[in-house]
């Protein structure tokens, strides 16, 4: 047991002994009545009475004060309690508590309905705790018990006494609360009949710092004769907890060059024992620093806040110079305030020294040298660059600009992000017959800005000089494509063009053949020397190789290079329409009943494969030679229909009506086609033309769906 513990005790047990000796006195300090139970008003109103008290100290009462544990009420001399303001909520207790020089008391008022409010009655107790002033003779006479936490056995250990200077005859003690009947249960009991107050087991106060017991007495019958009066058991700390950081993992960062007494960053431990002792009064210290260099003392912790500040000059925090950026420091706390008995726990704190861009890139060289073969693109060159910042920042990470030398915008130059490199490349062919050399001034600086004092030199600057390797260019055609406009069914081996190629080897002196390369229809041919271009074939412009009257080849242009560079020209022949194609007629068939009283047979289109004016209106007659006359008649309808009719009936046969019709071409174009007309039988809604097993469809449908087709044109 430590002395301090010890003290305490014999203080107590001395209290106790200065009660007991008044047991026969026939005055009994403290208040008439201990416990009051009122209803919850609507409100509490201000200065009415609520209830009175009654206080003796046997001595007269001179310097009585009273305080009550709600700011809204107070006690007046005579005892009665009022309350300051009108208020509807205290909370279900009011605590009244009395002090003269020779005596105090608690009284309890119980409200009735009352809720819950923040606060408690701890100020009242704490003033009970702390009094200096022994406590008089009274019916039941408590004191706050303390007891060590973490005592070890015997058990079960006196730890007070409870008097009662008033008892009956044959009452007994009674302890309730937490800790005795409520969990945890059975930690205390007290004697019944001595009021000795016992403690079972090994107590801990960061689990529980206090207990609230209540002490009455009892008739034999179990009835409560007085009390309750609260019983404050106080759990004492001892240093059994290490502090601890629960906080990490602890990373500070600094930039370099960062004036002494920097603030870093804070670390702060927890100690789990009582923060009002010096159990948990905790100095920090660094245990070890690594690395140790350029100084083992590089940073200083404060020992009551925990801030670490930097203690060495600005040059030594420098990143590029050091052995390594990073910081690992043992940082130690130790409670009972850094003495040697203290405990200690301790964490690990990496500071790290960031980065600022106070070095600029430098090319590793001055002049960098490319070749690159003319028509070719991509990456030519890396350009290579030292910078001695954090290659994971802005400041070292490299942008390159061309400056001077790119006026057609042939080049361009990106960052490799991985090697901070500058790609130099071709994004548009170079012709070595226009240039055979560029010459490139290309800068470099950082994503960073650099800080004030530094600034880019001429070592932030290079030249880059690009030889331009000559290829054997393909010839190229002129005009591409080639355009030509002819009469289609011209004479074969008639002369179309002569094609046009140059070599872009303009110093190589090479001469150039001609040959066809897609020709379609077979219609073309050229001639290998001079590339004069004739027809081998007619040229029709309803060929199926034609769209929308153009007919399209392909022809090379081979130069005498070794090897030998080959271009493709392109010729877009328009073929101009002549009157070559006979107009036809649709349809070609027709039905007619025997007995039908309309002799409209069929309506007749005529359509034309070439364009207007070789087309329509068409012009529709019958060839006479061969039909007799007063039997059928044709009628224009528009320029590309007519109408056939009957101009009596005929008896069920087939009929062959050669129909006759001319374009408006000149010289026009005509076609005899037989229109085949049968003659039905048509009775009770079915056609019967000789055609078993095969349906007709009547010949107002006919002419129905005819006259639509018409209508849309």
């Amino acid at each position: 047991m430590q002395p301090r513990t010890q003290l305490v005790l014999c203080v107590l047990l001395s209290q106790v002994l200065l009660l007991t000796s008044a047991e026969d006195l026939d005055c009994t300090p403290g208040f008439q009545q201990k416990v009051f139970h009122i209803n919850q008003p609507a409100e509490f109103i201000e200065d009415q009475l609520v209830l009175n008290l009654t206080f003796s100290d046997c001595k007269g009462n001179n310097k009585l004060r009273y305080e009550v544990s709600s700011p809204h009420f107070k006690v007046n001399r005579d005892g009665s309690l009022v309350a300051l303001r009108n208020i509807s909520a205290v909370g279900r207790t009011l605590f009244v508590h009395a002090r003269t020089p020779h005596a105090e008391d608690m009284a309890e008022l119980v409200i009735i309905g009352g809720k819950d409010i923040q606060g408690s009655s701890q100020d009242i107790f704490k003033f009970a705790r702390t009094s200096p002033i022994p406590r008089q003779k009274r019916s039941i006479v408590v004191s706050p018990i303390l007891i060590p936490e973490n005592q070890r056995q015997p058990f079960p250990r006196d730890v007070g006494k409870v008097v009662d200077s008033d008892r009956p005859e044959g009452s007994k003690f009674r302890l309730t609360g937490r800790g005795v009947d409520q969990e945890p249960k059975g930690v205390f009991r007290i004697n019944e009949n001595t009021g000795s107050v016992s403690v079972t087991r090994t107590l801990d106060r960061e689990m529980i710092a206090t207990y609230q017991l209540f002490v009455e007495t009892t008739d034999v019958n179990g009835k409560t004769l007085e009390g309750p009066v609260p019983l404050e058991v106080i759990v004492i700390d001892q240093n059994d907890n290490r502090p601890i950081f629960r906080e990490g993992p602890y990373i500070g960062h600094v930039m370099e060059g960062s004036p002494t007494g920097t603030t870093v960053m804070r670390m702060t431990a927890f100690d789990a024992d009582d923060p009002a002792t010096d159990n948990a009064l905790l100095r920090y210290n660094i245990r070890q620093q690594t690395p140790d260099k350029p100084s083992p003392n590089m940073f200083y912790i404060d020992p009551e806040k925990g801030d670490i500040v930097t203690v060495v000059s600005p040059a030594l925090l420098d990143r590029e110079t050091l052995e390594n950026p990073k910081y690992e420091l043992i940082i130690e706390a130790q409670d009972m305030a850094g003495l040697d008995v203290g405990l200690t726990g301790t964490a690990t704190a990496t500071i790290v020294i960031d980065d600022k861009n106070d070095h600029s890139p430098k090319f590793t060289r001055k002049e960098f040298q490319a070749t690159v073969e003319e028509g070719a693109v991509g990456v030519i060159v890396n350009l290579t660059v030292e910078d001695k910042d954090d290659p994971t920042t802005g400041a070292w990470r490299a942008v390159y600009t061309i400056i001077n030398g790119n006026p057609g915008q042939s080049f361009e130059i990106h960052t490799n992000p991985q090697t901070n490199e500058g790609m130099l490349s071709v994004v548009k062919p170079l012709d070595y017959e226009i240039s055979a050399f560029h010459t490139l001034l290309i800068k470099v600086e950082n994503e960073d800005p650099l800080v004030p004092d530094v600034s880019y030199g001429p070592s932030s600057t290079a030249t880059v000089h690009i030889t331009v390797l000559d290829v054997n260019e393909g010839p190229v055609f002129y005009p591409d494509p080639m355009t030509v406009t002819k009469q289609e069914n011209i004479a074969v081996s008639s002369v179309l063009l002569t094609v046009n190629a140059t070599d872009p080897d303009s110093l190589q002196h090479q001469t150039i053949r001609y040959s066809v390369y897609k020709d379609p229809a077979g219609w073309l041919n050229i001639n290998p020397i001079n590339g004069t271009v004739d027809t081998t074939a007619a040229l029709d412009r309803e060929s199926p190789f034609v769209h929308n009257s153009v007919y399209t080849a392909l022809f090379l242009a081979i130069d005498s290079g070794n090897p030998p560079a080959t271009g493709t020209g392109t010729l877009l022949i328009t073929l101009e329409d002549v009157n070559d194609n006979a107009p036809f007629i649709y349809p070609t068939v027709a039905e007619v009943c025997d007995d039908a009283k309309n002799l409209s047979v069929v309506i007749l289109g005529a359509s034309d494969m070439d364009l207007h004016p070789n087309t329509d209106p068409f012009k529709f007659e019958i060839h006479k030679p061969t039909v007799p006359d007063k039997v059928w008649k044709i009628s224009k309808i528009n320029n590309t229909h007519a109408l056939v009719s009957l101009l009596q009936n005929l008896n069920k046969a087939n009929y062959n009506l050669p129909i006759m019709v001319t374009d408006s071409g000149k010289p026009p174009m005509t076609n005899v086609t037989d229109l085949r007309v049968q003659v039905c039988s048509c009775k009770n809604s079915k056609v019967d033309c000789n055609a078993a097993g095969t349906p007709h469809l009547g010949l107002t449908s006919l002419l129905l769906l005819l006259l639509l087709s018409i209508a849309g044109l």
